[in-house]
């Protein structure tokens, strides 16, 4: 397919349909209604209105090393938001989340848009849809899925790939959509890739292993798992919240919660949670409760030593079983 064919994909159980097709993923075969519509490089006119009034909605307090916020977002009076990246990337969401369209500074390339696109971006676009997500990975145990949380380099995607290595369906990378329906919590197939600094990548495939970066700008490394992806939502069987690594002799461990700090642990971890949107703040709060209350989550104590990776999978594959056998 020409690259800036329009094109299909199946992305966070959604049926998106692009004006080209995004880069790394791989095209569907798909002919039903889309659910969302991207464009990629320009802003139609038809979907978001040049000159439409807007005024600022959110300030991140993050700040780059040129002492700008990391982001800036405006909401348009028909409810659209604007998100401007220090870099000059920028994405139009509508507001119900069924349109975007982004565009990037010269010196940038489609793999830089998609990163946001992919991660932010569609976190946005789920919870404007009024599904929650946590930011974390998760892959598919004997037809369960197992999430891992946590904060930026903890250790999310390193421990879903050495899982995935085992033979494990990689389910989602970063942005974990959570559909809480009757009796029973599942979560949502992201996209079959991977994104892993450079550090890990020898611990996980062996010394002088190397993976292309994502984009020529980025350093974290892209794995592709089209083989060993988990295309269909999954019940939630258990939320590992990876801590603070340990040097210590009891590290790796597991550290069950109890429900009050379950939630208290998964709170931090909602995706986009930073988003002003008191309703969308309350309809995950009632989420997170009834995750913490169907299903374990464990406090996961890594060890400092990336070699000891496996013995925390060991630790994993042998609770989940334990609960889920």
């Amino acid at each position: 397919m020409h690259p800036h064919a329009p094109a299909r994909h199946r992305l966070y159980g959604l049926a998106v349909e692009t004006d080209r097709s995004l880069p790394g993923l791989a095209v569907v075969e798909d002919r039903g209604p889309a659910e969302l519509r991207v464009w990629m490089g320009h802003v139609p006119a038809e979907a978001f209105a040049a000159g439409a009034a807007e005024e600022p909605w959110y300030v991140s307090p993050r700040m780059t090393p040129a002492d700008e916020p990391t982001v800036v977002v405006h909401r348009r009076a028909d409810g659209a938001f604007r998100l401007r990246y220090a870099d000059e990337c920028e994405y139009h969401v509508d507001a119900a989340g069924t349109r975007v369209a982004c565009t990037w500074p010269a010196r940038f390339t489609p793999e830089d848009a998609a990163t946001y696109l992919l991660g932010p971006v569609f976190g946005l676009v789920l919870r404007l849809r009024g599904i929650p997500s946590l930011h974390a990975s998760a892959v598919a145990i004997d037809g369960v899925a197992v999430a891992l949380a946590g904060a930026a380099g903890a250790g999310k995607s390193s421990t879903a790939a050495a899982l995935a290595a085992r033979g494990h369906a990689l389910v989602a990378d970063d942005v974990l959509g959570v559909l809480a329906g009757e009796g029973e919590i599942r979560v949502q197939p992201a996209y079959p890739q991977l994104r892993l600094w450079p550090d890990i990548v020898p611990a996980l495939y062996g010394p002088g292993a190397e993976l292309p970066r994502i984009t020529p700008n980025w350093d974290k490394r892209g794995v592709r798992l089209d083989e060993a992806f988990h295309p269909d939502p999954l019940p939630l069987a258990a939320v590992y919240v990876l801590g603070p690594r340990e040097d210590a002799p009891a590290a790796p461990r597991l550290e069950r919660m109890g429900a009050v700090e379950a939630v208290l642990a998964l709170v931090p971890n909602v995706y986009v949670g930073w988003f002003p949107d008191r309703a969308a703040q309350a309809r995950e709060l009632e989420v997170l409760g009834r995750v913490a209350r169907a299903v374990p989550v464990v406090r996961a104590v890594p060890h400092a030593d990336p070699a000891r990776l496996g013995a925390l999978c060991d630790l994993i594959e042998a609770d989940v079983r334990r609960h889920h056998g």
